[in-house]
């Protein structure tokens, strides 16, 4: 039994929920998102509440139940609230800046790496060394900073390159004399 799966998930006010077959499609202040579930699972939509249940006791039924309740979770908060992701630069010379559509990004390269803001997703830097991205899709964020974060990631020795904040680096010591 999925313990996920088994709670509905509540639609705050002014999020709007229309659940057709496979298909859900949420409707809030920050945009408008769409999920096609696995034909495992079965969605009903009543009394303010997305339930999800699996059609028969398979494995794979199982397995879907509760990815669905997450996933119909996740656009529910996201259209509702949205979702954001805080990145630091650490290093000399290391800078980010909004150039037009794109984020540019300074990171000890001979040339600028030049990353292309998708629809959807706002993108600020305060600093020369933060970024935040914020946007209602938290696959979209979640996979937008993993592929930025990929062009340096931190290393162990002196803590260089693209962080998460909060983000923990295990140091270790240097070759010694």
């Amino acid at each position: 039994m999925s313990r996920i799966g088994k709670n509905p998930v509540p639609v705050p006010a002014g999020v709007e929920v229309s659940v057709s077959g496979q298909e859900v499609k949420t409707k809030g202040k920050l945009g408008e998102l769409q999920f096609v579930a696995n034909g495992a699972v079965e969605i009903k939509f009543e009394n303010g509440e997305v339930s999800v249940s699996p059609r028969d006791e398979s494995r794979d039924a199982r397995a879907q139940w509760g990815t669905a309740r997450a996933r119909i979770a996740n656009m529910v908060t996201g259209v509702s609230e949205g979702f954001s992701k805080e990145l630091e630069l650490v290093g000399v010379g290391y800078r980010a800046a909004l150039k037009g559509k794109d984020l540019q990004l300074q990171l000890g390269f001979s040339h600028d790496v030049l990353y292309p803001i998708p629809d959807g997703v706002r993108v600020t830097c305060e600093k020369p060394t933060s970024i935040k991205l914020e946007g209602a899709d938290k696959q979209e964020i979640g996979q937008m900073a993993a592929e930025i974060r990929a062009y340096r990631p931190p290393e162990p020795y002196k803590g260089k390159g693209i962080r998460y904040v909060g983000e923990y680096i295990a140091r270790k010591e240097g070759k010694k004399k």
